[in-house]
Protein backbone atom coordinates (compact mmCIF):
# COMPACT_ATOMS: atom_id res chain seq x y z
CA UNK A 1 0.00 0.00 0.00
CA UNK A 2 1.45 3.14 -1.01
CA UNK A 3 1.60 6.82 0.62
CA UNK A 4 -1.05 9.53 0.41
CA UNK A 5 0.01 12.39 -1.93
CA UNK A 6 -2.37 14.37 0.26
CA UNK A 7 -0.67 13.54 3.84
CA UNK A 8 2.67 14.35 1.98
CA UNK A 9 1.82 17.87 -0.02
CA UNK A 10 0.05 18.79 3.33
CA UNK A 11 2.90 18.67 5.61
CA UNK A 12 5.30 20.25 2.82
CA UNK A 13 3.17 23.41 2.95
CA UNK A 14 3.45 23.79 6.75
CA UNK A 15 6.55 25.60 7.91
CA UNK A 16 6.90 24.87 11.78
CA UNK A 17 9.99 22.64 12.79
CA UNK A 18 9.30 20.41 15.38
CA UNK A 19 12.28 20.00 18.70
CA UNK A 20 14.05 23.19 17.57
CA UNK A 21 15.85 23.05 20.75
CA UNK A 22 17.12 19.39 20.82
CA UNK A 23 16.85 16.61 23.11
CA UNK A 24 15.60 18.22 26.00
CA UNK A 25 17.39 18.48 29.40
CA UNK A 26 19.32 15.29 30.08
CA UNK A 27 17.76 15.30 33.97
CA UNK A 28 14.65 15.54 32.55
CA UNK A 29 14.72 12.67 30.30
CA UNK A 30 16.35 10.45 33.07
CA UNK A 31 13.31 11.35 34.95
CA UNK A 32 10.54 10.70 32.62
CA UNK A 33 12.30 7.34 31.68
CA UNK A 34 12.24 6.31 35.67
CA UNK A 35 8.55 7.85 36.25
CA UNK A 36 7.53 5.71 32.67
CA UNK A 37 8.30 2.24 34.47
CA UNK A 38 5.99 2.96 37.00
CA UNK A 39 2.94 4.51 34.24
CA UNK A 40 4.35 1.14 31.80
CA UNK A 41 2.20 -0.93 34.57
CA UNK A 42 -1.25 -0.85 35.81
CA UNK A 43 -0.46 -2.41 39.28
CA UNK A 44 1.68 0.61 40.11
CA UNK A 45 -0.04 2.80 38.38
CA UNK A 46 -3.52 2.91 39.38
CA UNK A 47 -3.20 4.15 42.67
CA UNK A 48 -1.20 7.00 41.87
CA UNK A 49 -4.59 9.15 41.04
CA UNK A 50 -6.63 8.81 44.27
CA UNK A 51 -10.39 8.59 43.76
CA UNK A 52 -10.82 11.36 45.43
CA UNK A 53 -8.34 13.83 43.30
CA UNK A 54 -9.94 17.36 43.49
CA UNK A 55 -11.55 19.06 40.26
CA UNK A 56 -13.29 22.36 39.75
CA UNK A 57 -16.05 23.49 37.49
CA UNK A 58 -15.40 27.49 37.11
CA UNK A 59 -18.32 28.23 34.90
CA UNK A 60 -21.22 26.46 33.30
CA UNK A 61 -23.18 27.81 29.56
CA UNK A 62 -26.68 26.78 28.98
CA UNK A 63 -26.85 25.74 24.97
CA UNK A 64 -30.37 25.04 23.46
CA UNK A 65 -28.95 21.40 23.24
CA UNK A 66 -26.54 21.06 26.19
CA UNK A 67 -24.78 22.25 28.56
CA UNK A 68 -21.12 23.32 28.90
CA UNK A 69 -18.85 23.50 31.70
CA UNK A 70 -15.67 24.82 31.93
CA UNK A 71 -13.52 23.45 34.71
CA UNK A 72 -10.00 23.14 35.68
CA UNK A 73 -7.46 20.34 38.18
CA UNK A 74 -3.68 20.48 38.81
CA UNK A 75 -1.98 18.12 37.01
CA UNK A 76 -1.18 15.24 38.97
CA UNK A 77 2.29 15.39 37.55
CA UNK A 78 3.54 17.78 39.45
CA UNK A 79 3.25 15.77 42.29
CA UNK A 80 5.63 13.08 41.61
CA UNK A 81 8.04 15.20 38.96
CA UNK A 82 7.97 18.96 40.06
CA UNK A 83 9.41 21.01 37.91
CA UNK A 84 9.26 18.92 34.45
CA UNK A 85 6.04 20.41 33.37
CA UNK A 86 6.40 24.31 32.29
CA UNK A 87 4.28 26.09 34.47
CA UNK A 88 1.59 27.29 32.15
CA UNK A 89 0.78 23.92 32.00
CA UNK A 90 0.35 23.00 35.41
CA UNK A 91 -3.21 23.94 35.30
CA UNK A 92 -5.39 21.26 33.89
CA UNK A 93 -8.28 22.59 31.65
CA UNK A 94 -11.28 20.40 30.49
CA UNK A 95 -14.70 21.65 28.83
CA UNK A 96 -17.62 18.94 29.21
CA UNK A 97 -20.40 18.64 26.96
CA UNK A 98 -23.12 17.57 28.62
CA UNK A 99 -26.89 17.04 26.61
CA UNK A 100 -29.75 18.64 28.21
CA UNK A 101 -31.70 15.28 28.28
CA UNK A 102 -30.18 12.24 28.64
CA UNK A 103 -31.88 9.57 26.11
CA UNK A 104 -31.67 6.55 27.76
CA UNK A 105 -31.06 5.27 31.87
CA UNK A 106 -27.37 6.05 31.64
CA UNK A 107 -25.47 8.82 30.98
CA UNK A 108 -22.69 7.85 28.93
CA UNK A 109 -19.43 9.89 28.22
CA UNK A 110 -16.40 9.47 26.23
CA UNK A 111 -13.31 11.75 26.93
CA UNK A 112 -11.82 13.51 23.68
CA UNK A 113 -8.10 13.85 24.34
CA UNK A 114 -6.43 16.23 21.01
CA UNK A 115 -4.39 15.46 18.25
CA UNK A 116 -1.64 17.46 17.04
CA UNK A 117 -2.62 21.67 16.68
CA UNK A 118 -5.54 20.73 18.11
CA UNK A 119 -5.32 23.84 20.46
CA UNK A 120 -8.32 25.01 22.93
CA UNK A 121 -11.53 23.23 22.56
CA UNK A 122 -13.29 24.17 19.42
CA UNK A 123 -11.75 22.15 17.17
CA UNK A 124 -13.03 19.09 18.84
CA UNK A 125 -16.67 20.18 20.37
CA UNK A 126 -17.72 21.28 16.35
CA UNK A 127 -16.43 18.50 14.78
CA UNK A 128 -16.91 15.29 17.73
CA UNK A 129 -18.98 16.52 20.76
CA UNK A 130 -21.55 18.47 19.05
CA UNK A 131 -22.66 15.95 16.74
CA UNK A 132 -22.34 12.90 19.29
CA UNK A 133 -24.86 14.81 21.34
CA UNK A 134 -27.52 15.42 18.47
CA UNK A 135 -26.71 11.52 16.95
CA UNK A 136 -26.98 9.73 20.36
CA UNK A 137 -27.18 11.78 23.27
CA UNK A 138 -23.57 11.16 24.38
CA UNK A 139 -21.65 13.95 26.63
CA UNK A 140 -18.22 14.38 25.65
CA UNK A 141 -15.55 15.92 28.11
CA UNK A 142 -12.49 17.60 26.27
CA UNK A 143 -8.97 17.86 28.21
CA UNK A 144 -6.62 20.60 26.91
CA UNK A 145 -3.47 19.09 26.15
CA UNK A 146 0.11 20.24 28.07
CA UNK A 147 1.80 23.10 25.80
CA UNK A 148 -1.71 23.52 23.99
CA UNK A 149 -3.79 26.17 24.07
CA UNK A 150 -4.06 28.24 27.61
CA UNK A 151 -1.46 25.56 28.98
CA UNK A 152 0.91 26.65 25.92
CA UNK A 153 4.41 27.84 27.12
CA UNK A 154 5.39 31.82 26.19
CA UNK A 155 8.17 31.07 24.18
CA UNK A 156 6.52 28.00 22.18
CA UNK A 157 5.86 28.77 18.58
CA UNK A 158 1.94 27.56 17.69
CA UNK A 159 2.26 23.55 18.47
CA UNK A 160 6.44 23.22 17.96
CA UNK A 161 7.50 21.22 20.93
CA UNK A 162 10.76 23.24 21.38
CA UNK A 163 12.44 19.49 22.90
CA UNK A 164 11.80 15.83 22.16
CA UNK A 165 11.18 15.50 26.17
CA UNK A 166 8.58 17.79 26.06
CA UNK A 167 6.61 14.83 24.42
CA UNK A 168 7.20 12.34 27.16
CA UNK A 169 6.26 14.87 29.47
CA UNK A 170 3.13 15.48 27.73
CA UNK A 171 1.89 11.79 27.45
CA UNK A 172 2.76 11.52 31.28
CA UNK A 173 0.64 14.04 32.20
CA UNK A 174 -2.27 13.10 30.41
CA UNK A 175 -2.38 9.35 31.75
CA UNK A 176 -2.44 10.60 35.32
CA UNK A 177 -5.08 13.45 34.13
CA UNK A 178 -7.18 11.26 32.30
CA UNK A 179 -7.20 9.13 35.41
CA UNK A 180 -8.45 12.02 37.29
CA UNK A 181 -11.40 12.89 35.05
CA UNK A 182 -12.46 9.39 35.31
CA UNK A 183 -12.39 9.19 38.62
CA UNK A 184 -14.36 12.45 38.59
CA UNK A 185 -16.73 11.62 35.98
CA UNK A 186 -17.78 7.41 37.92
CA UNK A 187 -18.23 10.11 41.66
CA UNK A 188 -20.46 12.11 39.58
CA UNK A 189 -22.27 8.80 38.52
CA UNK A 190 -21.62 8.98 35.05
CA UNK A 191 -21.36 5.30 33.30
CA UNK A 192 -20.25 3.88 30.89
CA UNK A 193 -17.03 5.83 30.57
CA UNK A 194 -14.51 5.70 27.05
CA UNK A 195 -11.84 7.36 25.98
CA UNK A 196 -10.46 8.41 21.79
CA UNK A 197 -8.82 10.58 20.61
CA UNK A 198 -7.40 11.38 17.00
CA UNK A 199 -3.93 10.84 15.77
CA UNK A 200 -1.57 11.79 18.80
CA UNK A 201 -4.92 12.19 20.56
CA UNK A 202 -5.68 8.60 19.68
CA UNK A 203 -2.28 7.25 21.26
CA UNK A 204 -2.22 9.25 24.14
CA UNK A 205 -5.87 8.14 24.91
CA UNK A 206 -4.50 4.47 23.81
CA UNK A 207 -1.46 4.97 27.04
CA UNK A 208 -4.16 6.27 29.18
CA UNK A 209 -6.42 3.61 28.83
CA UNK A 210 -3.96 0.65 29.51
CA UNK A 211 -3.85 1.88 33.53
CA UNK A 212 -7.14 1.97 34.11
CA UNK A 213 -8.10 -1.10 36.34
CA UNK A 214 -11.54 -1.65 34.50
CA UNK A 215 -12.84 -2.40 31.18
CA UNK A 216 -13.64 0.45 29.00
CA UNK A 217 -14.09 1.45 25.57
CA UNK A 218 -11.10 2.73 23.96
CA UNK A 219 -11.58 4.02 20.26
CA UNK A 220 -7.72 5.43 18.92
CA UNK A 221 -8.40 6.61 15.57
CA UNK A 222 -5.51 7.27 13.05
CA UNK A 223 -2.60 6.40 15.44
CA UNK A 224 -0.65 3.12 15.82
CA UNK A 225 1.64 0.92 17.92
CA UNK A 226 4.39 3.43 18.47
CA UNK A 227 5.20 6.85 17.63
CA UNK A 228 8.69 6.19 16.78
CA UNK A 229 8.08 5.43 12.71
CA UNK A 230 5.73 8.67 13.25
CA UNK A 231 9.04 10.75 13.84
CA UNK A 232 11.56 8.52 12.27
CA UNK A 233 10.30 6.87 9.03
CA UNK A 234 6.45 9.49 8.64
CA UNK A 235 6.24 12.70 6.63
CA UNK A 236 6.41 14.49 10.17
CA UNK A 237 10.08 13.42 10.21
CA UNK A 238 10.56 16.36 7.71
CA UNK A 239 9.54 18.48 10.25
CA UNK A 240 12.27 18.30 12.53
CA UNK A 241 15.75 19.55 13.79
CA UNK A 242 17.70 17.04 12.78
CA UNK A 243 20.74 18.80 12.88
CA UNK A 244 20.47 20.36 16.65
CA UNK A 245 19.41 16.69 17.69
CA UNK A 246 22.68 15.33 16.12
CA UNK A 247 24.95 18.23 17.03
CA UNK A 248 23.83 17.75 20.89
CA UNK A 249 24.23 13.86 20.57
CA UNK A 250 27.50 13.64 18.99
CA UNK A 251 28.75 16.68 21.60
CA UNK A 252 27.14 15.23 24.91
CA UNK A 253 28.28 12.03 25.90
CA UNK A 254 25.43 11.33 28.33
CA UNK A 255 23.20 10.37 25.68
CA UNK A 256 25.50 7.42 24.71
CA UNK A 257 27.20 6.73 28.26
CA UNK A 258 23.66 6.76 30.75
CA UNK A 259 20.36 7.56 29.23
CA UNK A 260 20.49 4.77 26.52
CA UNK A 261 21.57 2.28 29.17
CA UNK A 262 17.81 3.43 30.94
CA UNK A 263 16.21 2.26 27.72
CA UNK A 264 14.29 -1.29 28.08
CA UNK A 265 12.36 -0.51 25.12
CA UNK A 266 14.92 0.28 22.33
CA UNK A 267 14.23 -0.28 18.65
CA UNK A 268 12.26 -3.68 19.15
CA UNK A 269 10.31 -3.16 15.75
CA UNK A 270 13.66 -2.03 13.68
CA UNK A 271 14.75 -5.33 11.87
CA UNK A 272 11.28 -5.92 11.73
CA UNK A 273 10.90 -2.72 9.66
CA UNK A 274 13.73 -3.40 7.21
CA UNK A 275 12.54 -6.71 6.05
CA UNK A 276 8.41 -5.41 5.77
CA UNK A 277 10.27 -2.64 3.81
CA UNK A 278 12.19 -5.11 1.60
CA UNK A 279 9.60 -7.50 1.11
CA UNK A 280 7.11 -5.06 0.20
CA UNK A 281 9.65 -2.58 -1.79
CA UNK A 282 7.79 -3.19 -5.71
CA UNK A 283 5.39 -0.68 -4.25
CA UNK A 284 5.84 0.96 -1.68
CA UNK A 285 9.41 1.99 -2.69
CA UNK A 286 8.08 3.05 -6.23
CA UNK A 287 5.42 5.35 -4.74
CA UNK A 288 7.24 6.76 -2.35
CA UNK A 289 9.70 7.51 -5.30
CA UNK A 290 7.22 8.96 -7.40
CA UNK A 291 5.71 11.07 -4.76
CA UNK A 292 9.60 12.71 -4.79
CA UNK A 293 9.92 12.56 -0.93
CA UNK A 294 13.23 13.03 0.20
CA UNK A 295 15.21 10.27 1.45
CA UNK A 296 15.03 11.42 4.68
CA UNK A 297 11.70 10.16 5.18
CA UNK A 298 12.89 7.10 4.29
CA UNK A 299 14.73 4.71 6.53
CA UNK A 300 16.30 1.41 6.61
CA UNK A 301 18.87 1.60 9.82
CA UNK A 302 18.16 -0.14 12.83
CA UNK A 303 19.68 -1.14 16.15
CA UNK A 304 19.78 -4.46 16.09
CA UNK A 305 18.14 -7.82 15.86
CA UNK A 306 14.43 -6.87 16.96
CA UNK A 307 14.30 -7.79 20.36
CA UNK A 308 13.36 -6.66 23.66
CA UNK A 309 16.87 -4.77 25.02
CA UNK A 310 17.61 -4.74 28.63
CA UNK A 311 21.45 -3.19 29.99
CA UNK A 312 23.48 -5.53 27.65
CA UNK A 313 21.83 -4.61 24.63
CA UNK A 314 22.38 -1.15 25.80
CA UNK A 315 25.80 -2.00 25.45
CA UNK A 316 25.79 -3.40 22.30
CA UNK A 317 24.12 0.00 20.44
CA UNK A 318 26.55 2.15 22.27
CA UNK A 319 29.45 -0.51 20.63
CA UNK A 320 27.70 -0.41 17.16
CA UNK A 321 27.83 3.73 17.69
CA UNK A 322 31.39 3.31 18.36
CA UNK A 323 32.22 1.08 15.62
CA UNK A 324 30.52 4.10 13.52
CA UNK A 325 32.79 6.94 14.27
CA UNK A 326 35.58 4.42 13.53
CA UNK A 327 35.36 3.93 10.20
CA UNK A 328 33.78 6.06 7.55
CA UNK A 329 33.12 3.21 5.30
CA UNK A 330 30.30 1.68 7.43
CA UNK A 331 28.18 4.95 7.46
CA UNK A 332 25.16 3.12 7.16
CA UNK A 333 25.73 -0.18 9.17
CA UNK A 334 22.92 -0.36 10.65
CA UNK A 335 20.73 -0.60 6.58
CA UNK A 336 23.55 -3.70 6.51
CA UNK A 337 22.96 -5.05 9.25
CA UNK A 338 19.16 -5.29 8.90
CA UNK A 339 19.27 -6.44 4.82
CA UNK A 340 21.84 -9.15 5.87
CA UNK A 341 19.24 -11.39 7.50
CA UNK A 342 16.77 -10.45 4.98
CA UNK A 343 16.08 -13.34 2.00
CA UNK A 344 17.57 -12.52 -1.49
CA UNK A 345 14.84 -13.03 -3.60
CA UNK A 346 15.56 -11.36 -6.83
CA UNK A 347 12.81 -8.69 -5.90
CA UNK A 348 14.36 -7.84 -2.70
CA UNK A 349 17.50 -7.63 -5.41
CA UNK A 350 15.85 -5.48 -7.67
CA UNK A 351 15.13 -2.71 -5.04
CA UNK A 352 18.64 -2.92 -3.61
CA UNK A 353 19.70 -2.32 -7.21
CA UNK A 354 17.72 1.01 -7.70
CA UNK A 355 19.77 4.18 -7.59
CA UNK A 356 17.10 5.94 -5.09
CA UNK A 357 18.59 3.15 -2.52
CA UNK A 358 22.00 3.30 -3.55
CA UNK A 359 21.94 7.16 -3.03
CA UNK A 360 20.33 6.61 0.82
CA UNK A 361 22.86 4.36 2.18
CA UNK A 362 26.02 7.15 0.72
CA UNK A 363 24.07 9.85 1.99
CA UNK A 364 23.65 9.34 5.61
CA UNK A 365 26.75 10.15 7.92
CA UNK A 366 27.47 8.06 11.11
CA UNK A 367 25.89 11.09 13.13
CA UNK A 368 22.92 11.07 11.52
CA UNK A 369 22.34 7.31 11.77
CA UNK A 370 23.28 7.71 15.59
CA UNK A 371 20.29 10.16 16.36
CA UNK A 372 17.89 8.50 13.77
CA UNK A 373 18.54 5.00 16.36
CA UNK A 374 18.69 6.71 19.66
CA UNK A 375 14.88 9.13 18.54
CA UNK A 376 13.52 5.29 17.58
CA UNK A 377 15.07 4.29 21.32
CA UNK A 378 13.72 7.08 23.12
CA UNK A 379 10.62 6.86 21.41
CA UNK A 380 9.87 3.55 21.63
CA UNK A 381 10.92 3.81 25.17
CA UNK A 382 7.94 6.03 26.41
CA UNK A 383 5.38 5.84 23.64
CA UNK A 384 5.27 2.31 22.35
CA UNK A 385 2.01 0.44 23.15
CA UNK A 386 3.84 -2.99 24.26
CA UNK A 387 5.55 -0.38 26.83
CA UNK A 388 2.82 -0.66 28.81
CA UNK A 389 -0.03 -2.68 30.20
CA UNK A 390 -2.42 -4.71 28.01
CA UNK A 391 -6.42 -3.27 28.75
CA UNK A 392 -8.61 -4.79 30.99
CA UNK A 393 -10.62 -6.28 28.11
CA UNK A 394 -9.04 -5.48 24.75
CA UNK A 395 -12.08 -6.42 23.22
CA UNK A 396 -13.62 -2.87 23.75
CA UNK A 397 -10.87 -1.44 21.76
CA UNK A 398 -12.03 -0.30 18.48
CA UNK A 399 -8.98 1.25 15.82
CA UNK A 400 -9.72 3.15 13.38
CA UNK A 401 -6.83 3.33 10.63
CA UNK A 402 -6.06 5.23 7.26
CA UNK A 403 -4.48 3.01 4.54
CA UNK A 404 -2.44 5.29 3.22
CA UNK A 405 -1.55 7.19 6.01
CA UNK A 406 1.77 8.61 6.04
CA UNK A 407 2.16 10.44 8.90
CA UNK A 408 1.80 6.86 11.26
CA UNK A 409 3.69 4.84 9.10
CA UNK A 410 3.17 1.07 10.06
CA UNK A 411 5.16 -0.90 7.72
CA UNK A 412 7.57 -2.78 10.00
CA UNK A 413 5.94 -1.71 13.38
CA UNK A 414 4.07 -4.19 15.45
CA UNK A 415 0.51 -4.49 14.80
CA UNK A 416 -1.74 -3.16 17.59
CA UNK A 417 -3.94 -6.81 17.11
CA UNK A 418 -0.53 -8.33 18.07
CA UNK A 419 0.18 -6.58 21.02
CA UNK A 420 -3.14 -6.75 22.28
CA UNK A 421 -5.35 -9.69 21.44
CA UNK A 422 -9.10 -9.34 20.61
CA UNK A 423 -8.94 -5.76 19.74
CA UNK A 424 -10.76 -4.43 16.28
CA UNK A 425 -9.28 -2.80 13.83
CA UNK A 426 -10.75 -1.13 11.04
CA UNK A 427 -9.15 0.79 7.81
CA UNK A 428 -10.38 3.42 5.79
CA UNK A 429 -9.29 4.23 2.21
CA UNK A 430 -7.07 7.43 1.79
CA UNK A 431 -4.33 9.10 4.20
CA UNK A 432 -4.11 10.98 7.18
CA UNK A 433 -5.08 14.03 6.14
CA UNK A 434 -8.29 13.29 4.11
CA UNK A 435 -9.90 10.62 6.87
CA UNK A 436 -10.09 13.50 9.69
CA UNK A 437 -10.98 15.94 7.26
CA UNK A 438 -13.78 13.87 5.75
CA UNK A 439 -14.10 10.55 8.00
CA UNK A 440 -15.28 12.34 11.23
CA UNK A 441 -18.78 10.33 11.14
CA UNK A 442 -16.58 6.82 10.85
CA UNK A 443 -14.85 7.82 14.11
CA UNK A 444 -17.84 8.66 15.89
CA UNK A 445 -19.75 5.58 14.88
CA UNK A 446 -16.47 3.56 15.93
CA UNK A 447 -17.31 4.89 19.58
CA UNK A 448 -20.81 3.79 19.36
CA UNK A 449 -19.96 0.09 18.54
CA UNK A 450 -17.49 0.38 20.97
CA UNK A 451 -20.16 1.74 23.78
CA UNK A 452 -22.55 -0.68 22.95
CA UNK A 453 -20.38 -3.38 22.85
CA UNK A 454 -19.23 -2.39 26.13
CA UNK A 455 -22.87 -2.40 27.73
CA UNK A 456 -23.89 -5.50 26.02
CA UNK A 457 -20.82 -6.99 28.09
CA UNK A 458 -21.25 -5.51 31.69
CA UNK A 459 -24.25 -3.78 32.17
CA UNK A 460 -26.05 -6.78 34.58
CA UNK A 461 -22.70 -6.66 36.33
CA UNK A 462 -23.61 -3.34 36.37
CA UNK A 463 -26.85 -4.05 38.38
CA UNK A 464 -25.44 -7.28 40.23
CA UNK A 465 -26.81 -9.60 37.51
CA UNK A 466 -24.69 -12.91 37.00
Amino acid sequence: MGVSRLDVIYRKCLLTKLFIQGWGKPDDLKRIFEFRKLIGNRETCKNLVTRDYPLFIDKIQEQTDCKILDGHFISPLVHFLPGILPAESVKARFQFIVPKEWRRNYRPVCIHLAGTGDHFFWRRRTLMARPMIKETGMASLLLENPYYGYRKPKDQVRSSLKNVSDLFVMGAALVLESAALLHWLEREGYWPLGMTGISMGGHMASLAVTNWPKPIPLIPCLSWSTASSVFTTGVLSKSINWRELEKQYATHTVYEEEIIRMLEYCGTDSFKMGQDFVKNSPTSFGNLQNLDISSDILDFGGTGTGQMLGTDSAHQLHTHKTTMRASGAQKVRGVDETLSAVSSSSAHLDMLNTSAFSRERNRRSPHQQESLNFMKGVMDECTHIANFSVPVDPSLVIVVQAKEDAYIPRTGVRSLQEIWPGCEVRFLNGGHISAYLFKQGLFRQAIYDAFDRFIQKYSAKRHGLP
